[in-house]
């Protein structure tokens, strides 16, 4: 493994030293429990230092399930390093004067919630994308997948529903095309997707979880039954890819490509670093060469099953193997 190359220096430098500097324009949330909007006097920073606060309570209520955190050690804390949790932000004109829209990575502030001792009722899990069409060619909507979505919940997943005014290319989807991949995690914060298309009594689905697919068919008497035996046969297929757990805490090494910026490496880190099978303080950087890191780490997981669960937060891919690694990922922007 060749010493990084002076990019590649330059770049970690810069996220060392910046810390957390604005993406690109924010898209579309929609109800996401992990963006939250909040008004703002100025953008010097310690009025974004406060706001990032502010925005991580309103955050941690929601995903703790309106549970009251303040009482719980690290509570305090975790609010003075909010910067740390935060996936982009963007400021506004408002009415008032000045808004702040953040986005903070999903997995940490799950992780952040599990350490303060509390379940988390919210995304406690990546959701499943629905992207299901009737016999007629139509999108399903929210009440006609209610079985599906039913069944999932049943099992402790749950689901997303697509945009139909927005709605990915099924086919882009079904290939794992990156910008399409990456386009549903900004939307909808997965990397899981299910396409169905629906017959007269059977169904043809594809589970598409981190850019690997898995295709079969499905046969019942009624829709009910059809979208009901979907539910639980989407659960059965992510649960043997992503539920396994190892018989020992293993050193590991990743390779991951597509780091473009500073901040696709700093987050990545905040990744492997809030995912609650590592060990967070064995993450660690090997080495780098052009566009890719190599990363060893602890897990209670597998290699293969830990890449699995990262590709399925949606912000990385699967990727063709890399020589001397144990998995290989793809940065998704």
């Amino acid at each position: 493994m060749r010493l990084p190359p002076m990019r590649l220096l330059r770049l970690l430098t810069i996220a060392l030293l910046l810390g957390f500097a604005a993406l690109p324009p924010l898209h579309a949330q929609g109800a996401s429990p992990y963006s939250v909007t909040v008004p703002v006097p100025d953008t010097s920073d310690t009025q974004r230092s406060d706001a990032f606060a502010t925005a991580l309570s309103q955050v941690l209520v929601r995903v703790a399930g309106g549970q009251d955190l303040r009482s719980k050690a690290g509570y305090d804390d975790a609010l003075k390093n909010a910067a740390a949790l935060v996936r982009r932000f963007q400021y506004a004109r408002a009415a008032t004067g000045m808004s702040l829209t953040v986005d903070f990575e999903p997995g940490a502030v799950r992780h952040l919630v599990s350490t303060l001792g509390v379940v988390g009722s919210v995304g406690a899990k990546p959701p499943v994308l629905l992207l299901v069409r009737g016999s007629d060619g139509q999108l399903l909507d929210k009440d006609a997948l209610a079985s599906l979505a039913g069944a999932a919940a049943a099992r402790g997943y749950g689901v997303a529903y697509v945009d139909p005014a927005n709605a990915p290319d099924p086919a882009k989807v079904d290939a794992a095309d990156p910008a399409t991949l990456a386009a549903i995690n900004q939307h909808y914060h997965t990397g899981l997707v299910l396409l169905g298309s629906l017959h007269d009594g059977s169904a043809d689905w594809t589970l598409v979880s981190g850019g690997k697919a898995q295709r079969w068919t499905g046969k019942a008497a009624t829709e009910d039954a059809l979208l009901a035996d979907a539910g639980n046969g989407t659960v059965d297929r992510i649960g043997k890819q992503l539920n396994v757990i190892g018989a020992t805490v293993s050193d590991e090494k990743l390779w991951v490509s597509g780091l473009d910026s500073a901040m696709d490496y700093a987050s990545l880190l905040n990744v492997l670093r809030a995912d609650p099978s590592v060990r967070s303080d064995s993450v660690v950087t090997l080495g780098a060469e052009n566009d890719g890191m190599l990363v060893g780490l602890k897990s209670a997981m597998p290699a293969d099953a830990l890449a699995a669960n990262l590709a399925a937060s949606g912000r990385l891919i699967r990727a063709a193997a890399h020589p001397g690694t144990d998995a290989s990922l793809r940065w998704l922007h």
